[in-house]
């Protein structure tokens, strides 16, 4: 009979792990001395304590292990098998590989211009929305100015005359060939109002999302860095980009706070 510590030095385990696959079921000991508790494990016990081990380094879960040992190895079951963990590991790599992309790169921004970026960017879903709008298209980027305020404004005046809510003002662009057209308007669920159209904005699996600080005159340059870190990380824009005004209230615009919103795709 082997010791539990000579038996753990043989398969490169730890007595705890020994104890959790007997309690567990997995790896019961030969003897356990009723006293002392003491366990003991006899040496043709090697053969399955090597091939758990072996299983486990593969990642497989300690059900499956079970499974495997107790039905035999079947070559046609543990290939499958061993096709679905490659795919979860190649999955596995993907996202770390990804992760060690955007790691570096934030690493060279910072090394490069010794402060992190007054833009922070992540990836998510986007809901689908439905806006009492407006909407307009202008030809050049210096027309927008001129529209979206006092689309606002004119919303806002239908919305308050009826007692109507005006949460979260949003504002979608989409480039046409003759312009940009500006989608305006306040998430809505009510009925259909004189004066504002009800505009449906599509949810988004995928985009790519940052936040811009203070006045809008300077949206541009947070839109930029959104747009080239989207390229960095693999993406291409795959409809027309969003602007959430989380707040929007003081007229110098120096506390404002809106969420750039861009739908993607892989490239």
């Amino acid at each position: 009979m082997l010791s539990i510590g000579a038996f753990a030095q043989i398969g490169q385990v730890t007595h705890r792990m020994l104890r959790h696959w007997d309690t567990a079921g997995l790896l019961v000991p030969a003897h356990v001395d009723e006293f002392s508790g003491y366990r003991s494990y006899d040496p043709s016990q090697l053969d399955r304590l090597h091939r758990i081990v072996a299983l486990r380094q593969l990642g497989f879960g300690l059900d499956d292990v079970a499974s495997l040992l107790d039905d035999g190895i079947d070559a046609e079951r543990l290939t499958a098998l061993l096709q679905e963990r490659r795919a979860e590991v190649e999955r596995e790599h993907r996202i770390a590989a990804a992760r060690l992309v955007d790691v570096e790169r934030r690493l060279q921004l910072i090394q490069e211009e010794n402060h992190m970026s007054r833009i922070e960017i992540i990836e998510k879903p986007l809901p689908a929305v439905r806006l009492a709008a407006r909407t307009a298209t202008v030809d050049e980027q210096a027309g927008v100015a001129a529209v979206v305020g006092p689309a606002f404004d004119a919303i806002a005046e239908v919305l308050d005359s009826v007692g109507a809510s005006r949460a979260t003002p949003i504002a979608q662009y989409a480039s046409e060939e003759n312009g940009m057209l500006i989608t305006v308007g306040y998430e809505y669920s009510g009925h259909p109002l004189d004066g504002v159209e009800i505009a449906e904005l599509p949810a988004e699996a995928t985009a790519i999302c940052g936040v811009h600080l203070g006045a809008m005159d300077r949206i541009q340059h947070s839109w930029m860095a959104l747009h080239e870190e989207i390229l960095a990380r693999g993406f291409v824009p795959s409809g027309p980009c969003r602007e959430l005004y989380v707040r929007a209230v003081s007229d110098d615009q120096s506390d404002w706070v809106t969420e750039l919103q861009q739908p993607v795709t892989r490239a």
